[in-house]
């Protein structure tokens, strides 16, 4: 399956390192559902995290970090992939 949704995340800092090269990380999935799972985990972490599809994926989803809590509760949403 080709991965369609990807979720970005703040690298919490660890001491080691006055400045991170890679302040953000980003991990890709195959569907909404697992990409929330995957947000979810973070966001429950205390970092920050944006989400969406990745392009040419049809169509455009964007989530920014601000929207991820109503993104994670929101029932009932289709992925288009399934």
């Amino acid at each position: 399956m080709k991965h369609t949704w990807y979720v970005t995340f703040e690298v919490p800092p660890d001491g080691t390192l006055s400045r991170r090269r890679h302040p953000r990380l980003t991990n890709t999935f195959e569907s909404e559902a697992a990409a929330k799972d995957f947000a979810r985990t973070k966001f429950h972490d205390g970092l920050i995290v944006t989400a969406g599809t990745i392009i040419p994926h049809f169509p455009r989803v964007s989530i920014p970090s601000t929207e991820i809590p109503t993104w994670l509760e929101a029932p009932g949403q289709v992925d288009p992939d399934q």
